[in-house]
């Protein structure tokens, strides 16, 4: 049982458990073993910053700290990188050089960001047909083409001795996330399926299931 100093001082992170951006940091916090609380945000439509632990973005995820808060799921997974002892090699996108390994880091996360503007169009009521939504779902679906077609020599491409890259981790987060929230079905992409049927064996991935918080 920890000491009640140590759950004290325990960081908390601030998201969702249906958040694939949250799902990162637990991820990463997973694979480090670093303990934490989860705060959920109940309504994503607040316009309190406290509701984000003080985030004036409005967004999550957030770390909330003894130091003080980390906005953002980068930032976050390098702090909890920070706490653990593990220390694990953890392949950043800063380390990725080459134009297939960025370029693919960078796809992600646009697409991650792009999933997330349709989702909350949508729980916002605009229509589907407009032009904006439909240049968005375009967009995601060219991006997910370019990785299907890419991934595989960008993760090829990665150090063999890592550990850990936070381009896996929001790949898997990503194309999981697109079929969870029935944004996007994923069945057609053969070479994105295989790699996160390897990552979901991990203790991980397992442990952050997306689902919606009661």
């Amino acid at each position: 049982m920890p000491a009640q100093s140590d759950v004290a001082n325990r960081s908390v992170i601030i998201g969702r458990s249906s958040s694939h951006f949250t799902r990162i940091t637990r991820i990463f916090a997973a694979e480090l073993g670093v303990a934490y609380d989860f705060q959920v945000v109940r309504d994503l439509m607040s316009s309190n910053a406290e509701d984000y632990g003080g985030n004036p973005a409005l967004r999550i995820p957030n770390l909330k700290t003894p130091q003080g808060v980390w906005f953002g799921a980068l930032n976050i997974s390098r702090e909890l990188w920070r706490q653990s002892g593990r220390k694990l090699h953890v392949v950043w996108p800063e380390d990725l050089d080459a134009p297939v390994t960025a370029n693919a880091q960078e796809l992600v996360l646009q697409a991650m960001a792009t999933e997330v503007s349709l989702v909350m169009a949508k729980v916002g009521g605009a229509s589907e047909g407009g032009a904006h939504p439909v240049k968005l779902r375009t967009s995601l679906l060219n991006m997910l083409a370019w990785l299907e077609e890419n991934a595989e020599a960008a993760l090829a491409a990665l150090p063999a001795q890592r550990d850990l890259s936070y381009l896996e981790v929001t790949l898997f987060c990503l194309v999981q996330h697109l079929e969870f929230r029935e944004v996007l079905p994923t069945a057609g992409y053969a070479a994105l399926n295989r790699f996160c049927q390897r990552f979901a064996a991990r203790a991980s991935a397992k442990e952050t299931a997306f689902r919606f918080d009661t």
